[in-house]
């Protein structure tokens, strides 16, 4: 694998330092045939957008649904940006749903979190219309969408204020390298979730209580960005409140190339896209009682 070239892709992609690198990594997409239905508004806001990749050739058969969540501290990335996951997961057979939420310094916590929880909510209304199943969706999300993500799993207040149970909402949930238990120790982040007596608010770990979805945590073993007390406070949390929960961890993998196996560059050391359909099969399977 090109290790070197994918990490130095993903990297600008991240942080949006060129369109040539983002456009490699994408440009597949434009050659499959899968349908994207671009830009469907979840609100009212510039921001609530969503797109839809429906799988090639499925015809009428109700499918499963991913909405994945990404990443970018709060603060940057675009649904645009993350093609190449709805490719890879329409690829797969799931419909695929990546929205827009608004983002650091024009807002703040939880801000970012209630647009998820109306795209999700949206969702979960309208994606029959897709061919898609609303009792079996599947959020995902990486980095900070992963953070979001985890808060919509086990803080049932989000889906409340949208009408929905949580339980009835999401089938489970996938995190990839997400900082679910942080405390905010740099500027930026301190004047996004604080004041520090608000901090509780936004760790994931504060709101479990055994029932929220099952979950499938993903991490590399040489993630810098975000320590790994993260997934194990939550996966403890989870553990002795007696719910479901899977976690692994991939060797010589990063904060940003365990991202690399839904690309056309791959990840032999993490073999994501495998591990979350096999984990979506077991819960459709039923063999998860939570």
């Amino acid at each position: 694998m090109p290790k070197k070239i994918f990490l130095l892709a993903m990297s600008f992609l991240i942080t949006a330092c060129t369109q040539a690198l983002l456009t490699t990594v994408n440009v597949p997409t434009e050659f499959d045939d899968n349908k994207i239905i671009r830009d469907v508004a979840y609100g009212s806001d510039a921001s609530q957008k969503m797109d839809i990749y429906t799988p090639a050739n499925s015809g009428d058969k109700k499918m499963d649904v991913i909405v994945f969540l990404y990443g970018g501290r709060w603060s940057f990335g675009t649904k645009e940006d993350y093609q190449f996951v709805g490719a890879a997961f329409a690829n797969q057979g799931y419909i695929t749903v990546i929205p827009d939420y608004r983002k650091y310094p024009a807002v703040h916590f939880p801000i970012f979190v209630d647009d998820s929880a109306k795209a999700l909510a949206w969702v979960y209304d309208h994606i029959t219309a897709y061919h898609g199943e609303p009792d079996h969706i599947f959020l995902v999300g990486h980095s900070a969408g992963a953070h979001i993500g985890a808060l919509l799993a086990t803080d049932t207040h989000y889906l409340i204020a949208e009408g929905k149970k949580t339980s009835d909402v999401i089938h489970g949930f996938i995190g990839l390298a997400g900082p679910y238990a942080f405390t905010p120790d740099e500027p930026d982040l301190e004047d996004m979730f604080g004041p520090p007596a608000n901090y509780p608010k936004m760790q994931a770990t504060t709101f479990v209580d055994g029932h929220q979805p099952p979950m499938l945590l993903l991490r590399g073993s040489e993630d810098a960005t975000v320590k790994p007390l993260n997934l194990d406070r939550l996966e403890q949390a989870i553990r002795e409140r007696g719910g479901y929960v899977q976690s692994i961890t991939y060797p010589h993998t990063d904060h940003v190339d365990i991202l690399g196996d839904l690309t056309w560059l791959g990840n032999s050391h993490a073999p994501v896209r495998s591990d979350i359909t096999k984990y979506i099969h077991t819960i459709d399977g039923r063999t998860v009682t939570n």
